[in-house]
């Protein structure tokens, strides 16, 4: 049932990407892909929901950075929602929690826009 209703909130959400379980090399690309077919489109904000992602890679990182370089290129906004603590502290090891736009859940990165 919640994965139901998971379908329906991304499809009423497009430049909403859910992403969940660990995002690594086999997992990357197809995250790339999903990225760039909404940068195709131009939506601002974009942002990745990683509420369920228990863990992420370099090779997600990399295509987190170039997704949000894509976005960027076009004037839109690029954010991050919901990262769980094991995931964060990634992100904070890396620094890359100075280079993106984080927010504690999805409502509060697309109202910042």
């Amino acid at each position: 049932m919640a994965k139901q209703s998971n379908a329906i909130l991304a499809a009423n959400r497009p430049n909403v990407l859910p992403l969940e379980g660990e995002i690594d090399l086999h997992i990357s690309p197809r995250v790339a892909v999903s990225l760039a077919q909404m940068t195709q489109k131009k939506l601002d904000p974009v942002v990745v929901d990683l509420t369920r992602v228990t863990y992420i890679d370099s090779s997600g990182l990399a295509v987190l950075i170039e997704g949000m370089q894509s976005v960027e290129e076009y004037g839109g906004k690029f954010a991050l929602a919901a990262l769980q603590e094991n995931v964060r502290s990634i992100f904070e090891i890396a620094r890359l929690d100075q280079v993106f736009r984080i927010f504690p859940d999805v409502d509060a990165a697309l109202s910042a826009g």
